[in-house]
């Protein structure tokens, strides 16, 4: 059955029309028209999601866990039209939309059975000592309590895992959290069906149907109004460096200050180990290129660069990987603006002195083709547009000359989401030596892999020091994502009928 849009925005259970319209864009099939977000769409949003935090936010973890589950199940059984509709707009193969489904209903599930548990409320309990010497102590318990509605925007290249039931708005529910989504205007039609199986979720469990609202795009005054909203505590964001920086600025510049989630940007470098090039530099080569041109190369975690020590493994390393890439077919990209966005940044690259083009073709319109370029270590370090990401398969190889230079590159590296070491048993006191530098330039630091394919579980980290994301100390991947939308409160000398029960 295929599904057709009606273009209205969710409002509080409410399918709610605009004043005025916007067209999709899809990369194949017809397109639709959608209502444009308003600010009033947006104060009756808050408004309604405020109402809902009295209940929701006092509701049971099984209560909670039972919406989540629900709002898997009903995207399920919207299955096939999600990915009819999805792969319409977007021009992501079927697979990919299939995969991603399975992500974003996963973890759904897995944070409903992790809140069950009861751990991520970092329960403490300090018991009354009324005889201490000489101050007796009070009766403390402390529990992470949630922090009120959250706005969350869609992202561009992740309609479902990152969009309006995807991680941020997972994690928010989760914590007891009612979320305004504000949709994104690359895939409006997929953002409406899964906010019908949100909907259908909320009424099933007899939720307050302000627990969630989606606002369609097409007016950036409403992502303004949405992250300025007195009502709103707190935002998750996942796209560029610029939009996601005016909107951190927004929220730190209200007479309230609101923490902004945003994940924004990174290059996500690799450093190939002297054995690990000399032993396997075409093994990593074809991976790379497969890594990087992985989705027309439009993941946040695609590895933009690659540093490698020079001489004769350097260039077999390049001639392999500059091999495997132009092969690689075109490749549709999620939207115009991104397409126009990567032609840009290539323009950028090879526009910088000291930058030589290994693989170079024409991009037209939404596809898109790889690139690879190549720059010594020293043109790199005095050329910082270098080390800025550009969204989609392009590659940067960085020779450097010794290892004390390689060292360099990384110390002079931005914040990261990951930093890869591609090494062998003969590198460790190298890498040994890039460690301490890594971990403090990304979230997350691998060895002998690839940073494409995030894993949804306890223990990810998909953040990092800035421009990566806003706040170091966050992940929107993985469980622990649900802490940024609680804060601790200690309740001392409560009588038990007035503490939570979650302190129990």
């Amino acid at each position: 059955m295929t599904f057709v849009p009606h273009g209205k925005h969710l409002i509080a259970g409410v399918w709610i029309d605009g004043d005025t319209t916007f067209a999709s864009e899809p990369a194949q099939g017809p397109a639709h028209d959608f209502a444009v977000g308003r600010v009033s769409d947006v104060e009756a949003a808050a408004q309604a999601a405020d109402d809902a935090f009295w209940s929701y936010g006092y509701s049971t973890r099984q209560e909670r866990a039972d919406l989540l589950s629900t709002i898997a199940d009903e995207i399920e059984a919207r299955a096939e039209e999600i990915t009819e509709i999805g792969s319409q707009e977007s021009g992501l193969p079927t697979a990919r939309l299939q995969g991603e489904r399975g992500r974003t209903t996963g973890q759904l599930r897995m944070f409903a059975e992790h809140i069950l548990k009861g751990d991520y409320l970092d329960r403490r309990h300090d018991e009354a000592l009324p005889d201490r010497e000489p101050m007796a102590r009070p009766d403390l318990k402390m529990v992470q309590r949630p922090i009120g509605p959250v706005a969350v925007f869609g992202a561009s290249n992740f309609p479902l895992a990152f969009s309006t039931a995807g991680g941020d708005t997972a994690a928010a529910l989760a914590a007891g959290c009612p979320v305004i989504v504000k949709g994104h205007s690359a895939h409006p039609g997929t953002g409406e069906i899964v906010a019908e199986a949100v909907d259908a979720a909320i009424k099933k469990c007899g939720v307050h149907p302000g627990v969630f609202s989606l606002i369609q795009g097409g007016n950036r005054q409403v992502g303004a109004a949405l992250v300025q909203h007195p009502l709103i505590k707190a935002v998750g964001f996942t796209g560029s460096l610029g939009g996601g920086r005016a909107l951190f600025d927004l929220c730190a510049s209200r007479p309230e200050p609101i923490p902004f989630f945003g994940e924004l940007g990174s290059v996500n470098p690799m450093f190939l180990l002297a054995g690990a090039l000399t032993n396997r530099g075409e093994e990593i080569a074809k991976g790379w290129a497969a890594s990087l041109t992985m989705g027309a190369g439009q993941f946040c975690t695609n590895p933009g660069v690659a540093v490698v020590l020079s001489g004769v493994q350097a260039d077999r390393f390049a001639e392999t990987t500059q091999a495997t890439l132009a092969e690689v077919p075109s490749q549709t990209m999620l939207t115009d603006g991104i397409a126009a966005a990567y032609r840009d940044g290539q323009k950028r690259i090879v526009n910088t002195s000291g930058v030589q083009e290994v693989l170079t073709s024409v991009c037209d319109q939404r596809n898109a083709t790889p690139y690879l370029f190549q720059t010594t270590a020293q043109n790199w370090l005095a050329n910082s547009e270098l080390a800025e990401e550009v969204f989609g398969p392009l590659g940067v190889i960085v020779t450097a000359d010794t290892e004390d230079e390689m060292r360099q590159v990384a110390l002079n590296l931005q914040g990261q989401l990951t930093c890869t070491l591609h090494m062998d048993a003969e590198d460790t006191e190298v890498a040994r030596s890039l460690m301490p530098i890594l971990e403090r330039k990304a979230g997350r630091v691998l060895a002998n892999g690839f940073p494409t394919g995030v894993e949804v579980s306890d223990t990810m980290v998909h953040g990092g020091p800035y421009p990566a994301s806003t706040n170091f100390g966050a992940t929107s991947v993985g469980t622990l994502s649900i802490r940024r939308f609680l804060r601790p409160v200690c309740y001392q000398n409560l009588p038990k009928g007035l503490v939570p029960e979650q302190c129990s």
